[in-house]
């Protein structure tokens, strides 16, 4: 009796268990659908998968997996990967995808919290013998899979193969080095590839302030002359700035259409290759800097049936650039423009057209047996669009519309008209009565937000503005400001309510986008004990306003800071504004600077108005960590306006860009009406310099004093910088001095003789205002006194 019931009771549990196992068995697979939990059994549906077969993620947070969908599916039966709920199946961590095999299909996965381990978050290869052809990317989503170290590249999409297609996804906020999407043909099986990438959202991509923050690219100069034809077509980029080049071609035979470039800064490029086909795509600039159109290199290129509306970018980023070539150019150089087809594009109020752009003594081969015909080029504000560089006959111009007022660059082929203009059904402004078959006919549906990428995930900005939060008081209990910083949401305001002072005895974290400012109507007095009152971390940004920093209190060593930014790389790039502020007494002990960067961070803007510096063993700000000289630099805007730096032993402003590479906009330098008393006498100073710039892009300094101060001293590198130094006082001070062989303009600016009286203003004759190597002129009485 015993023996019989363990015997039953030995079939009930096999029973369940064989129940058990048939279940699981039928919820992982139905039907050739499987709904899969583990990379376990991933792994497993992978290597039985058959043509037809669908594999569904389990919705929830997959981290650190790495997925490698192998298979072989048909035309007609492709295998699917895709996930249970679209949004709710999550990749974090360290991980990635590589898709390899013929007619695979994957859908709806989201990569977001991390980065890829290897150099690409998804692969069209299981590495350099497994490629994918025939295969399908679409309504997948990257979103700030950064890497963060901000100069290790990575590539978000790399495709290799042929007759793959990745269309309808969302890519959005690659902040590190690295092409946000790339197509490879290393090898015969990725050539001629026909591949196809179609309504797709590229996000916003923030300046990388160096080389490599392309978006698409097609190829490199080394297979520039192997024919891709890939085609690009109906995709949206939406403010992708990270460099000159949003697009870069680097292959023959390749088709871009009916894209729409939204507010980004650089263009779409030729880079190398020839046979590049430009077809239908609208470039929306909204008059924000530097944004671009087209730019023209090499052979046998078609432009035709664009539109730019609102570009402001010059020299390689204008509405449209034709560049000169090198002669018998090595392939990773400039090949000559030849036999290109420039027709039927219409440019709205743009500000410039370049024609032979780059022309130097390298870049001396004109464009030839091109032509520019049937465009419009209208802007009834400026009168020079165009800007010449070299030889231009070998482009004929025929049936041209422009403004009016735009002085022509030949003798035919423009006609002014007077258009009328009127905003489309897509809100472009468009001409109503210009010529037939001139100008750019769009279609009547472009790429928009809305009908690219995907619909489920949002496409808001995540980016919360300086000062669009609640207001916070603060008392003067010690470390209330450490504390109320600590627990503010981004966007908040830190109001500061009585005199002070405000006793610090803790760095503050910056992590998020915060306001700082004195609500009394003497400023409050902030004493701070560590080496940093404030430390901008990664995703922080800061605004002061009507406060006093006083270095009185701080620790007796060298190398302190009011402000600066992580030791460690940052892939945000940050803000900082500082309003009606004073610093002073930094000078506990030498090398006290006010504002201090360190390598591999990168600030968008920092802007210093109305404010005081006074009595600075350091610099105020020492923007030049960045020395290695390949075109890396640690902000693109710098404004100093209605200030005053007395005493400063350092320089007020160093700021570096080194290198001669070509594929950044900035730094961008404003300097009005500041003054410099004292400033760089100090013996550490090892500029020697008040205000040291090198390879800075555009600079304006205008309005200012120098008084017995150290020199300003410009290295003029690459670029064709634009640079304006006038209506500057230098009384006691050495002056300017430029070196570098680019131009530039000095205009009115003055060096007074030592001693002179009260309405008595003279030049100092044996102490000359520029020093050697200079083009200054216009020397003259001061209209005003210091």
């Amino acid at each position: 009796m015993v023996n019989q019931f363990i015997n039953m009771k030995q079939i009930l549990i096999l029973s369940v268990l064989f129940l058990g196992v048939l279940t699981s068995s039928c919820s992982k697979k139905k039907e050739g659908k499987s709904l899969v939990h583990t990379i376990e059994d991933f792994n497993t549906l992978v290597k039985e998968a058959k043509p037809g077969d669908v594999i569904t993620l389990a919705n929830g947070v997959w981290k650190n997996t790495e997925l490698l969908f192998e298979a072989k599916g048909t035309a007609e039966k492709p295998i699917i990967l895709t996930v249970e709920e679209k949004g709710k199946v999550i990749l974090e961590g360290e991980s990635n995808l590589r898709i390899a095999g013929e007619h695979l299909v994957v859908s709806g996965l989201v990569f977001k919290n991390g980065y890829t381990p290897t150099t690409e978050v998804i692969s069209f290869k299981k590495d350099n013998n497994t490629l994918s052809s025939n295969c399908r990317l679409t309504e997948c989503v990257i979103d700030n899979f950064t890497n963060p170290e901000r100069h290790e590249p990575d590539t978000w999409v790399a495709i290799y193969g042929k007759n793959n297609r990745v269309d309808h996804n969302h890519l959005e906020g690659k902040s590190n080095r690295g092409v946000t999407m790339i197509v490879r043909l290393n090898s015969k099986e990725s050539q001629e590839n026909n591949n196809k990438i179609d309504h797709n959202y590229f996000g916003p991509r923030p300046n990388l302030g160096s080389n490599g923050g392309e978006t698409l690219r097609i190829g490199t100069s080394h297979y520039s002359m192997i024919n891709s034809k890939t085609l690009v077509e109906a995709n949206y980029f939406d403010r992708c700035n990270g460099e000159h080049e949003i697009i870069s071609n680097k292959s023959n035979q390749n088709t871009y259409k009916d894209n729409v470039f939204y507010e980004c800064t650089g263009t779409l490029t030729m880079r190398h290759g020839n046979e590049t086909l430009v077809d239908g795509n609208v470039f929306i600039g909204n008059n924000k800097p530097s944004t671009g159109g087209v730019r023209v290199i090499n052979g046998q290129q078609t432009v035709v049936n664009n539109y730019g509306v609102g570009l402001t970018g010059y020299r390689f980023r204008g509405a449209f650039v034709i560049m000169n070539g090198v002669p018998n150019s090595p392939i990773n150089r400039y090949f000559q423009v030849e036999d290109a087809k420039v027709s039927n594009n219409t440019f709205i109020n743009c500000d410039h057209v370049q024609l032979c752009a780059g022309s130097d003594a390298e870049r001396s081969a004109a464009p030839i047996n091109s032509i520019v015909n049937n465009n419009i080029f209208y802007n009834e504000k400026k009168d020079n669009l165009f800007t010449v560089y070299d030889d231009i006959s070998g482009i004929t111009f025929k049936d041209n519309i422009i403004s009016p007022n735009v002085k022509t660059i030949a003798k035919e082929g423009f006609e002014s008209v007077s258009l009328q203009l009127e905003k489309n059904n897509a809100g472009l402004l468009m001409p109503v009565n210009a010529p037939k078959n001139v100008g750019a006919k769009l279609r009547e549906t472009i790429a928009t937000k809305e009908n690219t990428g995907v619909a489920w995930y949002s496409k808001e900005d995540k980016k919360v503005a300086l000062s669009s939060g609640k207001t916070i008081e603060v008392s003067k209990e010690l470390n209330a400001l450490y504390e109320a910083v600590k627990n503010a949401k981004a966007g908040d305001i830190i109001e500061l309510n009585t005199e002070g002072p405000y006793a610090v005895t803790k760095t503050v974290a910056i992590d998020k986008p915060l306001t700082i400012r004195g609500k009394s109507t003497n400023k409050p007095i902030i004493l701070f004990e560590k080496k940093n009152l404030f430390e901008i971390k990664n995703g922080g940004s800061l605004k002061v306003e009507n406060v006093v920093f006083d270095g009185a209190s701080s620790p007796d060593r060298t190398g302190n800071s009011v402000i600066a930014t992580s030791k460690y790389s940052m892939t945000d790039n940050y803000k900082l504004f500082v309003e009606s502020c004073d610093f002073v007494n930094l000078d506990v002990n030498h090398s006290f600077d006010a504002i201090r960067v360190y390598k591999n961070t990168f600030a968008d803007t920092i802007s210093i108005k109305n404010s005081k510096f006074k009595t600075i063993s350091g610099s105020v700000m020492a923007l030049d960590k960045e020395t290695d000289d390949i075109g890396i630099y640690n902000v693109e805007y710098v404004i100093l306006k209605n200030n005053t730096f007395t005493d400063v032993k350092g320089a007020a402003l160093r700021l570096h860009r080194g290198g001669k590479d070509e594929s950044t906009f900035g730094p961008f330098l404003e300097i009005d009406h500041c003054v410099f008393d004292n400033v760089g006498q100090g013996k550490r100073n090892k500029y020697n310099a008040a205000i040291s710039l090198y390879g800075v892009q555009e600079t304006d300094i205008k309005n200012n004093i120098f008084k017995n101060s150290k020199v300003l001293n410009m290295h003029l590198v690459v670029g064709e910088p634009l640079v304006s130094v006038r209506n500057n006082n230098f009384y006691k001070s050495i002056g300017i001095e430029v070196t570098g062989d680019q131009k530039y303009t000095l205009e009115n600016n003055w060096k007074l003789k030592p001693g002179f009286k009260e309405g008595e203003y003279t030049l100092e004759e044996d102490s000359p205002l520029i020093k050697k190597g200079t083009n200054a002129s216009n020397l003259g009485i001061l209209p005003s006194k210091i």
